[in-house]
């Protein structure tokens, strides 16, 4: 696969956050409106601490939400956001044992606006810092991405994260196998928090990645690239060792650190004379999660005694 290489129109556009487009409805309210939603009157009903950590609250999330905008405590300072709404798929769920679990019957505009409405006041009780996410099926994740460019913009989408949620089944309709739905990862800014998330090496798979053993050391490491897309006019494009980056690139370090990196002996020289960088496998903290997750699967047959949910 080709790799791309960031021009300087691209970088502007996202400078600028410019949206091309946007999602137009019946019934699509402006955002100064939603904000003046009516606020709902919380009453304590069980306190064991004066100043409990955490507050299980009952009642409609559009008006407690917007109560939250009043509470300095709250708004502005959630640093995690995670939602599971309705799916729109226009049903009605039971449990095991026929009895009413929850509605699922709003779709279309409808939804979109329902959705929307929260996810502007969500932003708003968000920090600087936060993150949100928002799970959803195949139904409506497209055109709530949209609305997230919307209210969020853009430059904060972080990820489209595909979720396996259950082992493959016998289809019998004309498609493939529905056994997946995603989650939109969101920022309110460029100053997020982000603990990275690692699954750990496995004997068969770090012998897959590392590959080399250092004889010096015994250490094992695996052999990447000097260079990096891209040309650039600084130090990281002058010639090092009297050779320049192959052509479109340009050192991934300075001169100068590669020089230090040499002295440390993490420098691969090939019998050609082409330079690559060690990297240690005792210093890696394990394989990045990435956004395709295979091992989130829902509870077995979604089993009450599993889940704890009637559904």
């Amino acid at each position: 696969m080709a790799t791309g290489i960031p021009s300087q129109n691209s970088r502007k556009s996202q400078k600028q956050n410019v949206i091309p487009f946007r999602l137009e409805y019946e019934g699509k309210i402006p955002i100064e409106d939603i904000l003046k939603i009516p606020v709902a009157k919380l009453h304590r009903i069980i306190s064991i601490d004066e100043h409990p950590r955490n507050r299980l609250i009952y009642g409609e999330n559009l008006r407690v939400l917007s109560s939250f905008l009043n509470d300095n405590t709250i708004a502005g300072k959630v640093s995690l956001i995670y939602i599971d709404p309705p799916y729109a798929t226009g049903s009605s769920f039971e449990s095991r044992q026929r009895d009413h679990a929850y509605h699922d019957l709003i779709e279309g505009a409808e939804y979109l606006e329902f959705l929307r409405q929260r996810l502007v006041l969500l932003k708003e009780l968000l920090s600087d810092e936060g993150s949100i996410y928002i799970h959803l099926d195949d139904k409506m994740a497209c055109a709530v991405k949209i609305l997230m460019d919307e209210i969020f913009g853009s430059k904060n989408f972080r990820n489209l994260i595909t979720r396996k949620k259950c082992n493959p089944k016998n289809y019998t309709r004309k498609q493939y196998g529905n056994t997946a739905d995603y989650i939109l990862f969101y920022t309110k800014t460029d100053n997020y928090i982000w603990n990275q998330p690692f699954n750990p090496w496995t004997e068969t798979t770090a012998k897959k990645e590392y590959q080399y053993v250092e004889k010096e050391t015994g250490r094992v490491y695996k052999k990447v690239p000097v260079h990096a897309p891209g040309v650039r006019k600084g130090a990281t494009g002058q010639p090092w060792r009297g050779m320049l980056p192959p052509p479109g690139k340009h050192w991934q370090y300075t001169p100068e650190t590669l020089d230090e990196m040499d002295a440390r002996g993490e420098i691969y020289w090939s019998p050609t004379g082409n330079p690559r960088r060690k990297v240690y496998l005792d210093n890696s903290q394990g394989i990045s999660v990435q956004d395709i997750w295979l091992d989130f699967k829902d509870a077995h047959n979604q089993n009450i005694k599993i889940t704890g949910y009637p559904t």
